[in-house]
């Protein structure tokens, strides 16, 4: 059987490439190399290269997204996709990849772009009955409307918009307006967006799920993971997320009519948002009214070695290899 070549895309413009980094590595680790020859690609604002085995790097044809490699010209069959942020996650990339014809790993430009919007993805769901925070949005160019911010019930969550990994993110208990504009500028700055949304805390148990289609078209859910903030911690951000204060559990410990709830939501999640490939949804589960509300969706979920989707992979008694041979083949079964 012929061998794929598989583009391992990683990078990005963002704070979130060594986050990137990272998954790519892990990934390059476990892609089964009796199957595939992998190259890692690496996508920067300053240019898109490879680099081979001798230390050389050299630019990616733009045209037809080839390089060159002991003297053959190497186009890819699939793109593996590793970027976590723009502009792999925000779908621009994708729609590059659309133009040219090659397959890859993750949801559709047309989705990605929407998912990555926190707002458009929140504004979505709850037309679909999905139960979701109530939120309202700012806008680095406009007048700050405190008044409209602070109509919401404190505690609130000020995050950049576009983007992912917590960067960026504030929790608010007070209606201040000094503290509101100054979570409104940590957003901007860090989070590297001119749009904020700020949205109403939810009280409960934070669970977060894989979902993807399996080979026969079925959407399917990975056993969820819990996220459990270590004490003096009120919020997830990237601090808490990537340097382990933070408490995981996996599978979750959580009541059977719970974990019931989350898993068929995040299918309809998955199959409303019309996703592909394997995406990890965040919620919070009210104890008090037995709802999940949906946080938000992530197309490109991280896959470092202390990632939440491939220790739920290992908790449903997958291996990585199996697992990202599925992600490829499946582009190549529908």
């Amino acid at each position: 059987m012929k061998r794929k070549k598989v583009a391992l895309v990683t990078g990005g413009y963002q704070g979130e490439a060594e986050i990137s980094y990272q998954s790519a590595e892990n990934v390059f680790n476990n892609l089964d190399k009796d199957k595939y020859d992998v190259y890692k690609i690496d996508i920067t604002k300053e240019g898109w290269f490879f680099t081979d085995a001798s230390g050389v790097k050299q630019h990616v044809n733009k045209n037809d997204f080839s390089i060159h490699v002991n003297g053959e010209q190497i186009h890819f069959d699939i793109a593996f996709m590793c970027i976590h942020g723009s502009p792999g996650e925000d779908g621009k990339l994708l729609g590059y990849f659309d133009m040219i014809d090659l397959p890859y790993t993750s949801c559709s430009s047309a989705v990605s772009s929407l998912t990555f919007n926190k707002r458009y993805t929140v504004s979505v769901a709850s037309f679909a009955g999905i139960p979701v925070a109530k939120s309202v949005m700012a806008y680095k160019d406009q007048e700050i409307q405190i008044d409209k911010i602070k109509s919401l019930n404190f505690p609130v969550f000020v995050k950049p918009n576009n983007g992912g990994s917590s960067i960026g993110m504030s929790r608010l208990t007070e209606k201040n307006d000094e503290q509101i504009i100054a979570a409104l500028n940590k957003a901007y700055e860090l989070g590297k967006d001119d749009q904020v949304i700020i949205e109403e805390q939810i009280f409960g148990r934070e669970f977060t799920i894989g979902v993807l289609r399996n080979e026969s078209g079925e959407i399917i859910t990975l056993p969820m993971t819990e996220i459990i903030l270590k004490k003096g911690r009120e919020t997830f951000d990237f601090e808490a997320k990537y340097n382990g204060e933070t408490a995981e559990v996996t599978p979750a410990e959580a009541p059977e009519e719970a974990a019931g709830k989350v898993a068929e939501t995040a299918k309809k999640i998955y199959e409303t948002l019309n996703c592909s490939g394997v995406v990890r949804i965040d919620f919070i589960y009210n104890e008090e009214n037995k709802l999940p509300y949906m946080l938000e969706v992530n197309t490109v979920p991280g896959q470092t070695k202390e990632s939440l989707v491939p220790k739920q992979v290992k908790a449903k008694g997958w291996t990585l290899k199996d697992f990202y041979s599925s992600l490829i083949e499946a582009k190549f079964i529908h």
